[in-house]
């Protein structure tokens, strides 16, 4: 727990609480990007003179000519107009924006607390720094891949932005609870299971990736079978052992469908250890931990229904912040017993 002023604290937490909000856009607006094919209509980094979007006609004209040099147009959108393409341009340069305002939302108030503070207290806020940085280049790493030779973007360079963006979420949240001193509770469980079971979470939400990367969520769009049967029979059981499983959607489908039967068996062993302990100060958190594996296991199967449209699918994003939220609470005050 930390033991600066409580005025540095309530500005530390309103400040991390203010950066989780806009990350949390941000990882919508990224899925809202991905959803709608937006990802490459902007086909150049620039951090500072990209900033601006067009201004008049003529630079419209220029970012669309840049746009028809890429595959995802000779290929898949050779139809587009000046006005369609500007509906997915301004998709790609609102994410662009968000993550330039997050890096300045961060590095400022880390600068001012900085002088008020040890260094050695915040190098963990650096270090959360740094993952904003990197995650530009990668951001910009995984565009580059839809640029040369295909009409996507690299499903295995997509599931990093996104782990990464988590990643950073989850850093944000676990150091706001703790500028935040929350109360610890007496006698949890063993902190091993809930950490395993973030993991889990973390693991399910690059198979998702995987599966929106590749469009895998169009395919065998019935449950609980995968068409007539459980596994897919446009496969082998044998290939679901190797490496090349991850770039089939059939098989990334498949994954992840299981993966999340697997995740609510290990929350209701979890479920039954705290009740079964008489945890009492973990029943809330517990709960609201179920509903949300609930909902999001709902949401999934309407995505798979409903062929990934595009509401649903965004919902089915949004509720796994939530659920990645949850599990890091659930994991802090857990951790915080032992």
């Amino acid at each position: 727990m930390y033991t600066v002023n409580t005025k540095i604290n309530d500005q530390l937490s309103l400040w991390l609480i203010i950066m989780f909000i806009i990350i949390s856009i941000m990882i919508v607006v990224g899925g809202l990007t991905r959803l709608t094919d937006s990802g490459l209509s902007i086909t150049k980094w620039q951090l500072f003179s990209g900033l601006l979007p067009p201004l008049n006609q003529n630079d419209w004209i220029l970012y669309f000519n840049l746009y028809k040099e890429i595959p995802e147009f000779k290929l898949q959108n050779f139809n587009m107009t000046l006005q369609e393409f500007k509906v997915i341009f301004w998709w790609e340069w609102v994410h662009r924006f968000l993550g330039r305002l997050i890096g300045l939302c961060f590095l400022i108030p880390l600068i001012y607390f900085s002088f008020k503070l040890k260094i050695s207290r915040i190098l963990n806020l650096y270090f959360i720094f740094f993952l904003i940085c990197f995650q530009g280049f990668i951001g910009w790493y995984m565009v580059s891949s839809g640029l040369v030779d295909r009409v996507d973007v690299s499903h295995f360079r997509l599931s990093l932005h996104l782990l990464i963006a988590f990643l950073i979420l989850s850093l944000i949240f676990w150091n706001y609870l703790k500028y935040k001193n929350y109360n610890p509770v007496v006698g949890g469980i063993n902190s091993i299971i809930p950490l395993i079971f973030l993991g889990l979470i973390l693991i399910q939400i690059v198979i998702g990736a995987f599966v929106s990367g590749m469009d895998a969520g169009k395919i065998y769009n019935s449950w609980p079978l995968m068409g007539n049967t459980y596994f897919p029979n446009d496969n082998n059981i044998e290939n679901l052992f190797k490496l090349s499983a991850l770039s089939d959607p059939s098989l990334v489908q498949f994954i992840h469908r299981n993966l999340a039967y697997g995740i609510g068996l290990f929350y209701i062993v979890i479920f039954f250890k705290v009740y079964k302990s008489k945890i009492t100060k973990l029943y809330k958190s517990v709960n609201i931990l179920g509903f949300l594996i609930i909902l999001q296991i709902i949401l999934g199967v309407y995505t798979i229904l409903l062929g990934a449209h595009i509401y649903i699918a965004a919902a089915h994003q949004v509720s796994s912040i939530f659920l990645v939220t949850s599990s890091i609470y659930f994991f802090y005050i857990n951790t915080k017993t032992n």
